[in-house]
């Protein structure tokens, strides 16, 4: 097949652990990549941040990048970013109208609303995958959420209008249904992890620490929401033991980063910034002997759509404790790979972390079904035939559902964000 991805603000080939870059460029690279495996031509197209970038990449993994069009060609925050989509819809439509693929997957909510635009009318089937979704960041950030005003409209429109869903965890899918959409049209394939990166054996990394008998690490971006400042909170009341936070602004950067300044203040306030150390942005080569290092994986945010970051300390071997909240409830098997505690109860992940750092044999027992969880069930390869079959089943809807639509080639592309009905949203 002929795959068209569009990834509006994360490109496969930016750099990992910024505000806006995380576990969703991990996802298109390492999935374009797998299904460039499998023999499918993968076209990934993503916003033009800088004038530097080239119009076209051909990645060393078998697939892709396009830089496309949408706003000035700088970096803008990704809740900027929808007053753009016109352009980027109009910049696919013309690539579209040259090279015309079999399918086209929409990776998160504004590149589903570009998708859709940019195959109107040809009868090109559209899979979308959120990533995550507004009523879920509204409900938990409240007034804290920076997302458009009309993110979740154009959601439930995106919704409405797609061929396919694409959920990543049982979670999401009752949200896809509130949120309007049909049941029969969501399947849930997960993320999944490099299992040959990511592997048990290999070097652990050498870090200038307080020295301390125990380990805790802590992986992902610098938000509020991942719940970091309560890992800190935890660690007060255990002895003996160290916590590394790997994520955030380059290492030269840290200082003038307000959530590390907020996260010190945090550590100082609770007398333990002596034994919290902020490694800043880790390279993905150097991140399984980073995991390696750890007596466990700590990942309690106040929501995750997924999180890949369990899935990649799994296949090191590394226990995972983790709150019970979306994807990490599927990812994270209560007492067989790691253990789930509830968020914002930093009392409640202290008694746990303790009891876990008391018991090595139950880390290991934990350790080594977390190999064998991640290998059997999240490997790449999987995803891609999982992904693959969702992709033929809509290839072969397609004529039908184009016909049921009433498509005509020559209509008009337009975004209304202020119509009144979903589907109207996207037209």
């Amino acid at each position: 097949m002929k795959i068209a991805m569009v990834s509006e603000h994360a490109s496969p080939l930016a750099s990992i652990g910024g505000v806006d870059s995380g576990g969703q460029n991990v996802h298109v690279a390492a999935l374009a990549a797998a299904l460039a495996r499998r023999g499918h031509e993968v076209t990934v197209y993503t916003r033009r941040d800088s004038p530097a970038l080239p119009d076209r990449v051909e990645v060393f993994d078998g697939y892709a990048v396009e830089h496309l069009a949408a706003g000035p060609p700088a970096e803008i925050p990704k809740d900027d970013l929808l007053p753009h989509m016109s352009e980027l819809a109009s910049g696919l439509a013309a690539r579209f109208a040259v090279d015309r693929p079999d399918v086209v997957h929409g990776h998160f909510w504004m590149s589903g609303l570009a998708a859709l635009l940019a195959a109107q009318g040809t009868g090109v089937p559209v899979v979308q995958t959120f990533h995550a979704l507004g009523t879920v960041k509204r409900r938990h950030q409240g007034a804290a959420d920076t997302s458009p005003e009309d993110r979740v409209r154009v959601e439930r429109a995106v919704c409405h209008d797609a061929s396919r869903i694409i959920a990543t965890c049982s979670d999401e899918v009752f949200e896809l249904v509130r949120m309007g959409a049909r049941r029969t049209s969501v399947s849930v394939v997960p993320c999944g992890v490099d299992v040959d990166h990511f592997t048990p054996t290999g070097p652990t990394m050498e870090l200038p620490t307080a020295g301390m008998q125990y380990r805790l690490l802590v992986v992902g971006r610098l938000v509020a929401r991942k719940g970091v400042d309560d890992v800190i909170r935890a660690l007060a009341s255990l002895r003996n033991t160290e916590l590394i936070v790997a994520g955030g602004p380059e290492p030269g950067d840290l200082d003038s980063d307000p959530e590390v300044r907020r996260l010190r203040e945090v550590a100082a306030g609770h007398g333990v910034a002596d034994r919290v150390l902020f490694l800043g942005r880790v390279g993905r080569p150097q991140m399984p002997a980073l995991l390696r290092s750890a007596d466990l994986l700590v990942t309690v945010p106040w929501y995750e759509p997924f999180g890949i970051v369990p899935l990649e300390a799994m296949a090191c071997g590394l226990p995972v404790v983790a709150s019970a909240v979306g994807g990490l409830q599927d990812t994270v098997v209560d007492g067989t790979t790691g253990a789930l505690v509830p968020p914002h109860r930093p009392d409640v992940l202290a008694q746990m972390l303790r009891h876990l750092l008391a018991d090595p044999m139950r880390r290991e027992g934990y350790g080594l079904a977390g190999i064998d969880r991640a290998r059997a069930r999240y490997n790449w390869d999987r995803i891609a035939l999982d992904t693959e079959a969702v992709y033929a089943d809509v290839v072969r809807g397609a004529p039908a559902q184009a016909r049921a639509a009433g498509v005509e080639d020559d209509e008009d592309l337009e975004i209304d964000l202020l119509a009144d009905s979903p589907r109207e949203a996207v037209r």
